[in-house]
């Protein structure tokens, strides 16, 4: 019975240490038979069919996600079902890997000699090399493991992980064959974050909000009503021909009225002399004159990083001959999940 923290910490390290162990025998399983499985899949027109049951079923639905975001298209077929129907979603070019750490469970011992029997190349991802399934298979994917990482060597740990694993190399070295690319990638998860990190551009996001502008002698008053209408806690300041002289934000008023203010002000001749300078003042006098831009062609998620670096919350849009075109904030970003 485990009762201490230092008990369940000493547990979770030493599960850990074991699995990678067991990740790490699996290169020496990797040889010309699993370069010449992948380049099968790869010259193959039909699909990769990946089936299991148990815990390795789980395992395969997750390698049939990963193939197919990858460029191999990929079905799910549960060895059980496979038996009782669902063999026949399988094609005839198709080419399928069963999945299972004995190798000698009733239901795979049903299944391979049916596949076999319909012409179909059979791959076993096995943890036995000896069973009944890699004797059945055209191929062998060998994901042996010493032991579970389970103290009783009997919940799928060290096993499933193993398949995981391999599943991975083979979808990493076809997306390599396969010169896939981040433009590729992106094809296949337009939906959230990660699909819209690796399409969505600055374009898509800018127009949406105001264009906050003032020309360089354009008194303080209005600047600050400029900045306040358009909700974005900047404006640029451009001359006549568009172009971009300086930016005045939020922060540049603060930091203006904390250097002719005190704390606690009262009202003296000094302090008039102040306000009577203040209402004098115009854009250019308080600007940031090299303020951060982003081409409105850039990805949105390279004006995250540019924000990030810069620990600044707007960028100022440029087109591609520096005009200025609007502003993109960090709100925006937020907004479209890409944080």
């Amino acid at each position: 019975m485990v009762n201490t923290n230092e008990e369940i910490i000493k547990i979770a390290k030493k599960t850990i240490r074991e699995e990678v162990q067991s990740i790490e025998n699996l290169t020496s399983y990797i040889n010309e038979e699993f370069a010449k499985i992948v380049r099968i899949i790869f010259e193959n027109n039909g699909r990769v069919v990946i089936t299991g049951i148990g815990k390795s079923a789980n395992i395969a639905t997750k390698i049939v996600s990963t193939l197919n975001s990858t460029g191999t298209p990929s079905i799910f077929m549960h060895a059980a079902d496979a038996v009782h129907g669902d063999l026949g979603m399988i094609q005839q070019n198709d080419i399928i890997i069963c999945i299972s750490k004995s190798g000698n469970t009733p239901e795979i011992k049903v299944l391979a000699p049916l596949i076999k029997h319909a012409g179909n190349i059979l791959i076993a991802l096995v943890g036995n090399p000896k069973s009944f399934l890699a004797k059945e298979a055209d191929y062998i994917l060998n994901c042996y493991v010493e032991r579970e990482a389970c103290p009783n060597n009997l919940a799928p740990t060290s096993s499933t992980t193993a398949q995981l694993v391999m599943g991975d190399a083979i979808a990493m070295a076809l997306l390599a064959m396969r010169g896939f690319t981040s433009k590729d990638f992106a094809k296949y998860h337009p939906g959230g974050s990660l699909g819209k990190r690796l399409y969505l551009k600055v374009s898509d996001l800018y127009p949406n909000n105001e264009r906050p502008f003032v020309a360089p002698d354009t008194l303080l008053a209005q600047t600050i009503l400029e900045i306040s209408s358009k909700r974005l806690g900047c404006t640029a300041v451009i001359s006549s021909d568009n172009k971009i002289l300086g930016i005045v934000t939020d922060g540049d008023l603060r930091r203006m009225l904390s250097k002719d203010f005190n704390e606690n002000m009262k009202i003296n001749t000094n302090s008039l002399h102040s306000l009577i300078s203040l209402t004098s003042l115009t854009a250019k006098d308080i600007m940031t004159t090299t303020p951060k831009t982003i081409m409105e062609t850039e990805f949105a998620a390279n004006a995250l990083t540019l924000m990030r670096q810069n620990s600044i919350t707007q960028l100022l849009v440029t087109d591609e001959n520096h005009n200025y075109k609007g502003v993109i904030h960090l709100h925006d970003l937020i907004r479209e999940g890409i944080i």
